[in-house]
């Protein structure tokens, strides 16, 4: 890890940046006030389709040239949608994901059908020759409301490797252009992995020019062909965490983290040194996305109708087109188990911080198998039971 991260930054004393939740319209929502985790997700994510044109080196999917035959129809995915609207307002927000949801020639359809229900709605495409401003204006007039690009590097060379398309970094440049000119409000995601690790602080620099809403940096989950790559060590993700809380202090865009929830207890516990009143820090900007992980706001939907915690924790638990994904939500073992805390177990079992952070379900599964087990990039150690607060 560079220099820069390993350093604990000064910053002001009043907390103007960003936070690990995000907003409610958008890719990686904060719980409105007085959104109850059980009763419905703030999010869903919806994986339209397995094709793509890119061949990404951590793709979650493995996501494939062509349409798979056993996607959700057009009819299946208006069904889908009724589907959604039985959580009850406020609805969840629905990010189109894939693979590319661009590869979907009846997107618009689905999305018009989303916005007439009610149903706010983001995109998150590959970056392909799929993509044109003429796609992208068609989209924002059915309803999208943010859209998520990914820029993995901070220049063509590291990008477009990871993307394992040339020309790919260029593209994406044209497409935050476009996103500007059509007043679509962007979030840019990037890659946490050891070959990234040490390029962060040159992609912030570079994000500080893409006039984004939000940044979202996502520690890799060793599924799909992720499993190629190396998470980064615990010490470093200490250390990384402290580094973007430092930058959210001042960054005119908000930063946050995904499959990282110890991200939370960093924040906590700078917030506190600052002199926060810890009861006032679940109402800070920082605090309203507390809670939210894999199965506890969140909810994803395969391309096959399969239903999942989230992309990353590939537990099925029943699918679209059969079941009620409403009832899945709320009774389904894997989705109460993970709301309860009280089940956890080792580390994160014990740790204080259990309800806000949770630690990442997704990483103890593909580490362990084992869904409630603690989170093996949190370097925190809880005291063991009677003994004193470290």
């Amino acid at each position: 890890m560079s220099q820069l991260i390993t350093e604990r930054p000064s910053h002001p004393a009043g907390h103007t940046g960003g936070h690990p939740g995000g907003h409610p319209t958008a890719v990686g929502a904060v719980r409105p006030e007085g959104y109850v985790y059980e009763r419905a997700p703030m999010l869903v994510y919806w994986e339209t389709t397995l094709s793509c044109g890119l061949a990404c080196k951590h793709c979650r999917a493995t996501a494939m040239p062509d349409r798979d035959p056993a996607e959700l129809s057009t009819e299946e995915g208006l069904a889908l949608l009724d589907r959604v609207t039985g959580f009850g307002r406020p609805y969840p927000h629905l990010v189109f994901t894939g693979g590319d949801p661009l590869r979907r020639p009846d997107l618009e359809t689905l999305v018009a059908a989303a916005t007439e229900r009610g149903i706010g709605a983001s995109l998150a495409p590959a970056v392909t020759p799929d993509m044109t401003i003429e796609r992208l204006v068609a989209l924002k007039a059915a309803g999208i409301q943010t859209m998520s690009l990914s820029i993995d590097g901070s220049d063509a060379a590291r990008h477009d490797e990871f993307r394992g398309v040339p020309g790919t970094f260029d593209m994406t440049m044209r497409a935050v252009e476009w996103a500007h000119r059509l007043d679509l409000p962007l979030q840019i995601n990037t890659l946490v992995t050891d070959e990234t690790l040490p390029d962060l602080p040159a992609a912030y620099e570079l994000m500080k020019t893409l006039g984004i809403m939000r940044w979202s940096l996502f520690f890799l989950i060793s599924m799909g062909r992720g499993s190629g790559l190396r998470e980064i060590e615990p010490a470093d993700s200490e250390r990384l965490n402290h580094w973007l809380y430092g930058l959210s202090k001042t960054s005119a865009f908000q930063i946050k983290t995904t499959e990282a929830t110890h991200y939370r207890r960093v924040a906590i516990r700078r917030m506190i040194e600052e002199g926060m009143d810890p009861a006032a820090i679940a109402t800070t900007s920082v605090g309203r996305g507390f809670g939210v992980r894999d199965g506890n706001g969140i909810m994803f939907i395969a391309y096959d109708g399969s239903v999942h915690p989230s992309g990353f924790l590939p537990v099925r638990t029943g699918n679209a087109r059969t079941d009620d994904i409403v009832e899945l939500y709320r009774t389904h073992p894997v989705f109460t188990g993970l709301r309860d805390v009280t089940t956890y177990k080792g580390r994160c079992g014990r740790c204080e911080y259990v309800q806000l952070c949770g630690g990442s379900r997704a990483r103890a599964y593909a580490w362990t198998a084992d869904f409630l087990e603690s989170d093996p990039l949190c370097p925190f150690v809880p005291p063991l039971a009677g003994t004193l607060d470290q």
